[in-house]
């Protein structure tokens, strides 16, 4: 990496680590989300612990996605320049960019959950992804605790952007109502 401009550390020295998605957990409805499929009874927001659910494991987080018996993915594109990181800093330096969701199943249903996590160029088209193969809940086989996802971007060259952050999953016995897949607590970070 060649030397780093005076403008550049500064730079870094004011960027503070922070969640960029957007109303990470329901606060706000689908404030800030972008409803990709909104099968079955279609996406709702619950209070936590919810109907045969566990409490998360941060007490602050109140509420949760909840997905349906067909399939419900929402998103959000981020931005980079637009929540403050220049290009210079992108292309010089290349930050890693940190992904973080949480997913449960309930105990009384399967499910099935999703994540898709790519970082884009100017033309929003693929520099790199994380797409984890679907994971599938069987309330059997898991205690329904809250499991957590994180992957790190590191190294993907200039050019990069923006983050397309998409979640979501259904459930697997195709009951009406909420019995799929529920995510929470969303994050997407740059590391200063």
């Amino acid at each position: 990496m060649s030397e780093l401009s005076e403008e550049m550390v500064a730079e870094l020295l004011s960027l503070e680590k922070r969640n960029l998605i957007k109303n990470p957990h329901g606060a706000e409805q689908f404030e800030g989300w972008e409803i990709t499929e909104n099968g079955g009874s279609q996406w709702r927001v619950e209070e936590l612990p919810g109907d045969c659910g566990k409490e998360f494991p941060d007490e602050t987080v109140q509420s949760y996605f909840a997905t349906s018996f067909e399939l419900c993915l929402k998103k959000q594109v981020l931005d980079l320049r637009a929540e403050g990181y220049s290009e210079e800093l992108l292309d010089t330096v290349q930050p890693k960019i940190t992904v973080q969701d949480w997913y449960v199943g309930r105990s009384d249903c399967g499910c099935i959950y999703q994540l898709s996590v790519s970082l884009l160029n100017e033309s929003q088209e693929t520099v790199q992804d994380f797409k984890p193969d679907p994971v599938s809940l069987e309330p059997e086989n898991s205690d329904c605790s809250w499991s957590q996802v994180t992957h790190t971007f590191e190294g993907y060259g200039p050019g990069v952007r923006f983050v397309s952050f998409e979640h979501g999953g259904q459930d697997s016995k195709y009951w009406d109502g909420w019995f799929g897949v529920r995510v929470t607590n969303s994050s997407v970070e740059v590391q200063p």
